[in-house]
Formats: structure tokens, sequence, C-alpha cells
């Protein structure tokens, strides 16, 4: 099973441990340290732990985290620290019992993923124990209990969804006397971001997902689309390659896309931009900023 984590701290070396020898365990996102940016990865995101990857940071700048542990508390997403000795007590001092974890340096990249990776692991564990006591009390006191709840909600769910399935059936039947819609064709391999984007943009226009370049280059084989949302990072046939084949068709070289990133360094933006997207958007979506420049490149 792989947990996801979200990255924060001024030390890029040990961040770019996690990025590049840890991903059969973790499922990483990086974010800046600004808390602001940390809340916006939390709602998006919803990690299993936020590791903090200490360096030189100051007793100021962690204080300034306050509100970040309450809201990790809050949402139960347990905070990680990991660095220097001094580096972790500076921490402790700033905000005492904030670290649910310390794991202090030196230590081999493998011991610190197998440490992460067990303490996750006893979590879990341990979560699913007091869920099924509390199940157990709850089922001896003739109260439904949670489980119960979930598989009538998700019947439930799975009945509305047939139901809508059926009416939007019946819908692309009719012919439709209103102005066409505009349409917009997101392409993402994050199911999440696909459901996300599609569920905020479905009320104004007419929205397509794919799940790849491939996927998306077929679709347009015999449909249309007015717009691509296009993400930049993907599996595979990545965003720019996506977009090379894009303008080498006769078809398509004149369709507006606007790339989905999650990177944030200046020479990477600046890669992004070079290849002449009618713009750009940085994850997690900031959903005003989609429809502005939406409006902005559809002419709205």
């Amino acid at each position: 099973m792989k947990y996801k984590i979200l990255l924060t701290g001024t030390n890029q070396v040990l961040m770019g441990e996690f990025f590049t020898h840890m991903d059969y365990s973790f499922e990483c996102m990086g974010s800046t340290e600004r808390p602001e940016d940390i809340l916006c990865h939390l709602k998006y995101f919803h990690p299993d732990a936020l590791v903090f990857c200490l360096n030189r940071e100051s007793k100021q700048e962690i204080s300034g985290l306050r509100g970040v542990v309450q809201r990790l508390s809050a949402e139960g997403v347990p905070l990680i620290i990991a660095g220097e000795d001094d580096a972790c007590s500076l921490f402790g001092k700033a905000l005492p019992m904030a670290a649910d974890l310390t794991v202090r340096k030196p230590i081999t990249t493998a011991k610190l993923e197998e440490k992460i990776s067990d303490y996750l692991r006893q979590r879990a564990a341990e979560k699913e124990r007091e869920r099924k006591r509390i199940e157990n009390l709850e089922r001896e006191a003739g109260i439904e209990t949670e489980s119960e709840a979930r598989e009538k909600a998700e019947k439930n769910e799975r009945e509305l969804l047939d139901t809508l399935a059926f009416i939007d059936k019946l819908a692309d039947e009719v012919e439709e006397k209103e102005v066409k819609k505009k349409h917009i064709l997101i392409v993402d391999d994050d199911s999440t971001v696909l459901k996300l984007v599609k569920g905020f943009l479905g009320t104004k226009y007419n929205v397509a997902t794919a799940i790849n370049g491939k996927v998306a280059l077929k679709f347009l084989e015999k449909k249309e689309t007015d717009l691509i949302l296009l993400d930049y990072e993907m599996p595979g046939e990545n965003g720019a390659q996506v977009l090379q084949k894009l303008r080498g068709s006769e078809k398509t070289k004149d369709l507006p896309v606007v790339f989905l990133t999650g990177m944030t360094e200046k020479e990477r933006i600046q890669e992004v931009l070079a290849l002449n997207p009618q713009g750009y958007l940085l994850k997690p979506i900031n959903m005003e900023r989609l429809s502005g420049v939406l409006k902005n490149v559809l002419g709205e």
C-alpha cells in the first residue's frame, strides 16, 4: 500500500530522497513552507501524513506553523519531522508536542522509509481496531453501525447514479433548443483531479475527460472540443508530447490548450511557457482562477 505524503520544509536534499528513492512506499507531493500553501494542499491532496524536512528554519518560522498544526490535529493527519538533531530540537521548543513522529539524522534513506511506513501502518491498525470496537458497541446497543450506514449510503448512491445515467441518456436523445455550451476536454492521469474539475465546470460547460494523451487524441479523432485542460506531467506520454501531436495535426493545431501543473520552480514554469500554451494553472487548482482563465481564452 502506498501512503500519500505531503512534503514541506527547506531541506531540499531530503525532500528529493522521498521523490527519487521512496516512490515504492509513498505517493509524494511537495509544498512551500507558507502555511496557506500547506493548508491548500491538505484540502485537495488529503495526505496520510505531513513530513517537515528540517534544515535551517528559525524558531519564528516554525512558530508560524501553529495554524497548520491545529488543522492537522483536527483532521487526524500526523505531523512527522525529519532532520538533524539540533533542527528537530528547535522545532520541539517552538511547537512542543506538535510532532507525532521525529526522525533524527543521520539515517539511511531505507531506514527513514521503513520508520515512517511502520509508523503509518501501526497508526492505521490502531484506528481500525478503534473503529471495530465502536461498531461492536453500537451493534450491541442496537444502533446502526458506520459500515452499515455506509453500505446503505453506497446503495442509495448507486441507485441515484443509475437514475442520473438514465436521465442523461434521455437528454442526449432530445434535440437541444438552448444555446450550445462550450466544450472542455480535461486530460489528467489523476482521477481525483478529473472528478473535481468536471464537477466544478459541469454546470457551465459540456465536459469530457481523458486519463492520458492517447485517450484524448482518440477522442478528438471523432469529436470536437473548444479547449483542452492538459496535465503537464503524466506517465508515458507527457503534456508536452501531447501538445506537439495536437499542433502537428491540421484538425487540432489551433485548439487552445491550458496546462495543469504541480511545478512551482521558476525554471520549470518557463519550460512550460516555452511551449506557447494559451495558459497554465498550478495544482492544487484555484477554481476562481480556472474560471477566469477559461473566460479569457474562450472570449466569454
